[in-house]
């Protein structure tokens, strides 16, 4: 399971901050965009597989909107207007000193 900051709203891979999911969304509404993610995935794999730029197109905008339901792409799902960190490194980020403490990493 990945790192999470404290404040709940991302997760850390490989030292860079990613949007969490919505934590207001309930588990039935989780599950069933999670499971409408995963399908778009499939369709990007395929369509890559067979070279269909129009199913690619389509299949790239699903999984787009997939995460934008989730809350992990668009605005922030949070609202008393804190800037997005998404995709910046935590070192860079007010959340550089907890995660050098949480990882060990000494260049934060």
């Amino acid at each position: 399971m990945p790192l999470t900051t404290p404040d709940g709203r991302y997760i850390i891979v490989h030292g860079r901050l990613w949007r969490s999911s919505n934590p207001r969304l309930t588990e039935a509404q989780r599950t069933a965009l999670v499971k409408e993610l995963s399908a778009a995935r499939r369709a990007v794999k395929a369509a890559l597989r067979s070279e269909n730029a129009e199913e690619l197109a389509a299949a790239r905008a699903a999984v787009h909107a997939a995460k934008v339901s989730l809350g992990e792409r668009g605005a922030p799902w949070w609202d008393d207007g804190a800037k997005d960190f998404n995709r910046y490194l935590a070192k860079n980020t007010p959340y550089a000193q907890w995660y050098a403490s949480v990882s060990g990493e000494r260049d934060c």
